[in-house]
């Protein structure tokens, strides 16, 4: 398989970089965790002008229908930047709910403008919605049926960025490719955690080169070196998983086979163990100040610790992977 993007693809990835770098991320995370929305909600109307709102959604309902590639070329900027919101939910799993229901044609318009924002519950490896109070949008999909819903009970996530809610059918249910669903939820998670963990080890990076210990660069130390060339190492393994799943889910269409299944949960599980590793060797080179809510990492810390257990954790995905290989 060839991984290497093509140019398309590039100069896609480099006009979300040039649009989320020049806006104020933390500063929007931040506002988010405290109720405010608004911050983030502009930051979705850029995500929505690149047609990034608009990539899962079929072209019948003014989407774009977009490769799974695509997909996680966006996902993957998305969490380097740390974006808030239930951008899995929204722009990967929702789509895909609403797909070929002419009834809520109007739902799938809005999830490509950008105008609507959705989340999904999806039990029992997604339990709780993300964002259910901002979102316009509540699904909770199960045993291949769909249904709207309204939020219930809050909880408190470790990331405060990811409010968490129990969710009440509120209408009837319909056919939908919950199995897809879930798949194209998990290939936009473990996206998110590459593109984290990318973000990490550059602040790591920068971090080491220009802070000093006893008149030493402390990037200078091969401790240092070793440890963020692990980091490398693990990122630059995961990547090529998470677009062989894209490519797998691709060729799958319609359904998913025991090799999509496969391919995502060897995807996800790599690029959370890749993004932990980041995370724990940023936090070991910054020190503590690393930690501290005024550093733009711990976001970033707090957020791969949120997005590891979400859409079935590293125990549940290791478990696919042995019994596909088993089979």
């Amino acid at each position: 398989m060839n991984f290497e993007l093509d140019e398309q693809q590039r100069d896609f990835a480099a006009t979300v970089d040039a649009a989320l770098g020049a806006a104020d991320l933390p500063g929007a995370t931040r506002a988010w965790s405290a109720g405010d929305t608004m911050p983030g909600r502009k930051v979705w109307a850029q995500l929505a002008e690149l047609g990034v709102t608009a990539l899962m959604v079929p072209e019948s309902y003014d989407g774009i229908g977009a490769h799974p590639v695509d997909l996680v070329v966006a996902m993957e900027r998305i969490g380097y930047w740390c974006v808030p919101g239930p951008v899995a939910e929204s722009i990967a799993v929702a789509p895909i709910l609403l797909a070929g229901r002419e009834e809520f044609a109007d739902q799938s318009a809005g999830l490509a403008s950008g105008d609507l924002i959705a989340t999904v519950a999806m039990p029992p490896l997604v339990a709780r919605a993300v964002d259910a109070d901002a979102a316009g949008l509540i699904l909770l999909a199960d045993r291949g049926q769909a249904r709207h819903c309204v939020a219930s009970d809050r909880y408190a996530s470790i990331d405060p960025s990811r409010r968490l809610f129990d969710v009440r059918a509120a209408g009837e249910s319909w056919s939908a490719d919950v199995t897809g669903a879930f798949e194209f939820g998990a290939l936009a998670t473990a996206a998110q955690l590459l593109g984290a963990g990318q973000a990490m080890l550059d602040s790591a990076v920068g971090y080491a080169k220009q802070r000093s210990q006893f008149g030493v660069m402390i990037g200078s130390y091969q401790a240092i070196k070793h440890k963020l060339a692990d980091v490398l190492i693990a990122i630059e393994l995961a990547r090529p998983l998470v677009y062989a799943a894209a490519l797998t889910l691709a060729d799958d269409d319609p359904g998913v086979s025991a090799a999509a299944a496969r391919d995502v949960s060897a995807a996800k599980v790599a690029a959370a163990d890749a993004a932990l590793l980041a995370a724990r060797s940023a936090l070991q080179t910054h020190g503590a100040i690393g930690f501290t809510q005024e550093h733009p990492l711990s976001l970033q810390l707090l957020r791969v610790q949120a997005l590891r257990p979400a859409w079935g954790d590293a125990t549940w995905h290791r478990r696919r992977v042995l019994e596909a290989l088993t089979a």
